[in-house]
């Protein structure tokens, strides 16, 4: 049953997403198979953090402060284990020895202590804090169970990509937890790449979550204290907000660096609230912590490109890349439809602007936009645009085969753009640009021939119907309707800017009442948005000019003679002329001038209707 446009606005009938539509076509089976990899998933977490035994915590360096070595809050091994004196001043102090000597017992004390400690527990209290180790952890999947099933389904859908992640949260906890006792405070390492792996390949607030819970377990795992927990989560965060967008491969650097700065800024903060002498011991574990934070800015941008292409993403900086005009499919295109490349690059600047009034990836949408048409090179003179004044081919065509002709570009561009290796985000560009909109002028002929028939047999819309699916982005959806106004005010005699928002405004309720956005998430305030947005630039694109003088009859005259010099050079060279005869050479001397028709004349093309270049664009624009 066709929505009404009352229903959209009162939110009567609420379309479920493309992801929502794949997990609602789940088996019970299948949902259960995932609540099982979820389970099992907390399971092989607690094994890799060795949940039934207590944590040893980090490994003993000479020449930092470890907070943490025994167990114990930040800055403890400073007040009750510090540094002993010199050889000299414990020479000059008997008492100064017995005080050292003291002091150092009592740690070895409390390391042997630990140590039988250790070794006497059974299996009941390994059991006891496995299930509450398992039990935290547990309660961490859940959140992140939580957040799939809300935000980012798809993952939920693909057995493969959650797998993927999972076994990338496996590793990176093993390499943490390695790290943390051969090279103190290198942890932070794996742990951020971890997080802006993700926030590159998902989104922000998906790596801020599962990041913090492999933190969580980290600290879980080797026992630190509530200070190091404050820096992992600090250095997270930090850097994952940094990463909106990534238009230069110097970006992760600086990410690197502005979160060193926050890590060392929170590493000294804590040292001053746990009351720990400010010496040259500290100094080294903050400048150990800051160079280990650089480092991971500087892995991340080497290991980028191939997370982009194991994870299916496009940042900015491939996108970037992707708009050069120079790419082998803009240069064929340039050369086989020249009108159709200049109608791409005129789409693109519309549904970037567009794109970016509404928060959404206006650099993903011109790209797409570049290559949403390069099917048309097949064949380009069954289009419109590229007809230049030839023959409409079209008029020997049937309707039915016009249609094919014209349906077949979103399968030809589809087929070129995986030829050509693009990006999966850019051919559901190709594919989604139409939709399932109808070829309507093609459609009406069909009609009408139906009708003018004896037997008068219905016409079937399907076939006049281009094959989807709909626009499943936000993207894809302002793509769609730019490429759709921007033919309609093209073809505008007169594009006034009320006839410019008059065409924008009927082309969008149109697009809107075929149900063309049902799966796109487009709010109606959106579609607003977008729609002064594609105004105000086609007003722009298409302004009004100062009307030059007229030239004299001599200056046309001499023009349209330069004009024709080339075409007689060309026939003279493909055979001999003929001699003037006496009437051409008296006209000749008197010529005769023609009546001026204007520029236009020569473009005129022959008589018939228009080729269908855009499908349903082909309906005349409203005024108001």
């Amino acid at each position: 049953m066709k929505r009404t446009r009352a229903d959209r606005v009162t939110g009567l009938i609420r379309t479920p997403g493309k992801w929502e539509q794949a997990w609602n076509r789940l088996r019970h089976r299948d949902v259960a198979a995932r609540v099982a990899i979820g389970v099992l998933s907390t399971l092989v977490t607690a094994a890799v953090i060795r949940a039934w035994s207590p944590p040893v915590g980090p490994a003993e360096s000479a020449s930092l402060t470890i907070d943490s070595r025994l167990g114990l809050p930040a800055g403890t091994s400073y007040r009750w284990f510090p540094t002993p004196p010199s050889s000299a001043e414990t020479n000059a102090d008997s008492a100064a020895e017995q005080v050292v000597q003291e002091r150092a017992d009592a740690e070895e004390d409390l390391k042997d202590a630990f140590a039988e400690y250790r070794g006497l527990r059974g299996w009941r209290e390994a059991l006891r804090r496995f299930l509450g180790v398992w039990l935290i952890v547990a309660c961490g999947f859940a959140g992140i169970a939580a957040y799939l099933f809300l935000r980012q389904r798809r993952i939920l859908v693909n057995i493969q990509r959650l797998a993927t992640l999972l076994v990338l949260y496996w590793i990176t906890l093993a390499v943490a937890l390695w790290l943390a006792q051969e090279v103190p405070y290198a942890e932070v390492c794996p742990l951020l790449i971890f997080t802006q792996i993700l926030a590159v390949a998902y989104s922000q607030e998906f790596a801020v979550l599962f990041g913090g819970v492999a933190a969580l377990t980290f600290l879980l795992a080797t026992g630190q204290d509530i200070g190091s927990g404050i820096l992992l989560g600090t250095a997270v965060i930090v850097s994952v907000l940094q990463l909106q967008s990534l238009r230069g491969r110097a970006k992760l650097i600086y990410v690197g660096f502005w979160t060193a700065a926050a890590a060392m800024s929170i590493r000294f903060l804590l040292a001053l609230a746990n009351e720990v002498p400010l010496d040259t011991t500290l100094l080294a574990e903050v400048g150990r912590i800051g160079s280990a934070v650089v480092a991971t800015g500087f892995l991340v941008t080497g290991l980028l490109p191939f997370v982009e292409r194991f994870f299916g993403v496009l940042t900015d900086m491939s996108l970037l890349e992707l708009t050069d005009l120079s790419h082998p499919l803009l240069r064929e295109l340039a050369r086989r439809a020249p009108s159709t490349y200049n109608h791409s690059i005129n789409v693109g600047a519309i549904a970037e602007a567009a794109a970016d009034a509404i928060g959404a990836r206006g650099l993903l949408v011109r790209v797409g936009a570049y290559f949403h048409d390069i099917g048309k090179m097949i064949n380009p003179q069954y289009f419109i645009e590229n007809q230049a004044g030839n023959p409409n081919r079209h008029e020997t065509l049937e309707p039915t085969m016009s249609s094919m002709v014209i349906i077949s570009h979103v399968k030809d561009g589809a087929d070129l753009a995986r030829r050509y290796h693009l990006p999966e985000p850019i051919i559901d560009f190709i594919e989604q640009h139409h939709g399932t909109t109808l070829v309507e002028y093609f459609y009406g002929r069909a009609r009408e021939k139906s009708e003018g028939r004896p037997e008068g047999n219905a016409v079937d819309a399907e076939i006049f119907r281009y094959p989807g699916p709909p626009p499943q982005t936000k993207e894809a959806a302002v793509l769609m309707l730019a490429d759709a106004v921007e033919s309609a005010v093209r073809s505008l005699k007169d594009p006034a800017p009320s006839r410019i928002e008059a065409v924008v405004r009927e082309i969008a309720e149109r697009k809107l009442d075929e149900g063309q956005f049902d799966f796109s998430n487009l709010t109606l305030r959106e579609l607003r948005a977008i729609e002064d947005a594609m105004i105000k630039t086609l007003t722009a694109m298409y302004h009004g000019r100062i009307k030059y003088p007229e030239r004299t009859e001599r200056s046309e005259r001499a023009t349209d003679r330069r004009a024709e010099e080339p075409r007689e050079k060309a026939k003279g060279e493909e055979s001999p002329a003929p001699k003037p005869t006496e009437t051409e050479t008296a006209t000749a001397e008197h010529p005769v001038q023609a009546p001026d028709d204007g520029p236009e004349a020569a473009g005129r093309s022959p008589a018939g209707p228009p080729a269908e270049p855009e499908g349903t664009d082909s309906r005349p624009p409203v005024s108001k």
